[in-house]
């Protein structure tokens, strides 16, 4: 089974990208989402995450508070690659055994969509057969991010500048899909043109 790696700054429209291919025969496998369950209280990855930043980073019934440690990460580049090497190495594991299953079940999926803000990053790009990257605008991103999450426009730059930027993502990509002041059918209409490879 064909599988396309997902990538693109927070803000560019990713997630309805992914949406879309979930929508037309693609099985999502959602890094972020294994992310969040990754960091659940008492989680191998929550004890190490815990151990590394402190008590300060957890809510008051013991679950680690994304948005505290956010604030922590977001604002020193060496603490981010600290959580990210954490949680890379339970992500990988649970993708690994996700494409594995999948794969086994050619009538219910037509291909395999690994949605990975790191793809790059991770070298999970390496193991799709394409690799698309979803742009947007700087400005447009930044909006986007801040009305989508309700948070304020100093926290939402500080969370786009810890990213890779999209400029450098770019020269990976085998496709990539420009997500600026588009409707949602526009953005369908674009994917599903450059959805051409053999299933």
């Amino acid at each position: 089974m064909k599988i396309i790696g997902l990538t693109g700054n927070s803000g560019s429209g990713k997630s309805t990208v992914s949406q879309i291919f979930a929508e037309n025969g693609g099985y999502v496998i959602d890094a972020d989402k294994i992310a969040h369950e990754n960091i659940k209280k008492e989680t191998p990855a929550y004890n190490e995450i815990k151990e590394a930043f402190g008590k300060e980073i957890l809510s008051s019934d013991g679950q680690i508070d994304r948005k505290k440690l956010g604030n922590i990460v977001f604002s020193d580049s060496k603490k981010l690659n600290t959580l990210n090497e954490i949680n890379l190495k339970y992500i990988l594991r649970k993708i690994s055994d996700e494409i594995d299953s999948i794969s086994k079940k050619t009538d219910s999926y037509k291909f395999i969509v690994i949605d990975a803000p790191l793809l790059i990053e991770s070298g999970l790009n390496s193991v799709s057969n394409e690799v698309w990257v979803v742009c947007a605008d700087e400005k447009i991103r930044l909006d986007r991010i801040i009305k989508r999450d309700n948070i304020k426009t100093d926290y939402a730059k500080k969370r786009l500048n810890s990213q890779t930027p999209q400029e450098k993502l770019v020269p990976y990509a085998d496709i990539v899909i420009e997500n600026n002041n588009i409707s949602v059918s526009e953005l369908k209409k674009a994917v599903l043109e450059k959805l051409t490879f053999e299933f």
